[in-house]
């Protein structure tokens, strides 16, 4: 067990569930879980991973990349059928994804899709990113001039890629702290 926190007396255990269609959104995964010192066993992909494993864990950090017209990876589908309907109280939930700021209105929309689904979870949502510095129309990621969670553009933006996941990261730290 590794990056943990005091939570009602109890280890908090995060964990990584991620949808990727073409690899990006794992590697992004995999790249956060080095920064947090999660380890490879705590990395989930949706498409293989029941629903009911989030509760094995407090703190819930979930990924995807956007997809066609703004929806979330494949695998998240029947994944966020069964995870919505869990219930997650006393858990965290961050989120992040990936996206492509030339698809300026559906810019990661994908992240804005999981915080909806998961809002009646129970679950408390920590991650919220500056939306400063990105350039987009519209995203159902983007609430009130911040994102609900870290979001990436690996296609047009990957040279700072690693300063947003460690900017990101360290925020997690202070919420869990």
């Amino acid at each position: 067990m590794v990056f943990c926190k005091k939570m009602n007396d109890i280890m908090a255990k995060t964990c990584i569930f991620y949808g990727s269609e073409t690899g990006t959104t794992a590697d992004i995964a995999r790249r956060i879980a080095k920064e947090l010192g999660v380890s490879d066993a705590d990395i989930h992909d949706v498409a293989d991973t029941a629903p009911d494993r989030l509760g094995d864990y407090d703190l819930l950090i979930l990924g995807s990349s956007t997809w066609g017209a703004g929806e979330v990876a494949g695998g998240w589908y029947d994944f966020l059928a069964g995870a919505s309907a869990l219930d997650l109280t006393r858990k965290q939930i961050a989120l992040f994804g990936c996206g492509d700021e030339s698809m300026c209105d559906t810019f990661c929309n994908a992240v804005g899709e999981i915080y909806d689904a998961m809002q009646g979870t129970g679950a408390d949502f920590i991650g919220r990113f500056n939306a400063e510095g990105y350039d987009f129309t519209e995203s159902r990621a983007e609430r009130d001039g911040s994102f609900v969670g870290l979001v990436l553009d690996e296609v047009n933006h990957p040279e700072i890629t690693d300063a947003r996941i460690k900017s990101w990261c360290d925020e997690i730290r202070r919420q869990t702290a």
